[in-house]
């Protein structure tokens, strides 16, 4: 059996930045354990698996250790295989997901596309010792929901956090994260994300986080559009635009590779 594979540097225009991706198309869904094989040997912090019938597209994310309920740069990187592998003229493509009906278009101005994702909103929250110890630096804030969020005062001291992996590393937060964030010095907000118990300790840009950085910061900064940077090494833009219970996220892709797996 041979499948398309194919590795895509998300939210960039330059490969070797953003989130890196594996993205698989089907025909039938493998079983759940082949597709957790396959998504162990990527190596990447999550495979798409598009399955594709009369329907439409159908989309499943897995890390190398589970599968989850949304991934931001996945779905990124499928639509843009199949806006410029597949479909090069369409410029709409709908997903089925365990997260909804899922929507990515291209930007009117040719730059990116735009994902229409739920809107999930933190609540105050209490933090756990582990946590914090783990972070090493007290919040001026607590929130959650899928993630912990965690808001600082400055962009600084989101640059300067470095967490103790190994003591995060107890805790269990499946499939969720922790999220640092504070207002910007030159963009409206900027974030890192880190995912106890994960291969990929810090995701390099996350897309799902921003279903609950949006609301948050539209909130806080009043107003609806805004522009974010994620502060991994490899760092990555996104552009939001908070919609009530939805947010919509823009953001370029770049091909890094194509082939074929073996089965």
């Amino acid at each position: 059996m041979k499948m398309k594979l194919f590795h895509v540097d998300s939210f960039t225009n330059t490969i070797f930045k953003g989130n890196p991706a594996a993205v698989c198309f089907l025909n039938k869904w493998l079983d759940d354990e082949i597709m957790s094989s396959i998504a162990v040997e990527n190596n990447l912090a999550e495979t798409a698996f598009c399955m594709v019938n009369e329907d439409g597209y159908h989309l499943r994310w897995f890390t190398p250790e589970y599968e989850i309920d949304l991934c931001g740069h996945a779905t990124l990187a499928t639509a843009h295989i199949i806006f410029t592998e597949i479909e090069p003229d369409s410029d709409r493509i709908e997903f089925e997901s365990v997260s909804g009906t899922l929507t990515v278009t291209r930007d009117v101005n040719g730059k990116g596309y735009v994902m229409d994702f739920p809107s999930r909103m933190p609540v105050k929250s209490d933090l756990p010792d582990v946590i914090l110890k783990g972070i090493g630096k007290d919040p001026v804030e607590v929130y959650k929901s899928r993630d912990y969020v965690l808001v600082y005062e400055t962009e600084e001291d989101v640059v300067n956090i470095n967490p103790d992996r190994e003591l995060l590393n107890t805790i269990n937060i499946d499939p969720g994260g922790v999220i640092v964030t504070a207002k910007g010095d030159d963009i409206d907000f900027v974030s890192r994300f880190f995912t106890p118990q994960a291969s990929i300790f810090e995701d390099p840009v996350t897309g799902s986080a921003h279903c609950s950085l949006i609301p948050f910061w539209a909130e806080r900064l009043g107003k609806q559009t805004m522009v974010a940077k994620q502060l991994s090494d490899r760092e990555g833009m996104l552009y939001c635009e908070n919609a009530d219970d939805r947010v919509f996220i823009k953001g370029e892709a770049v091909t890094f590779f194509k082939g074929e797996i073996y089965l």
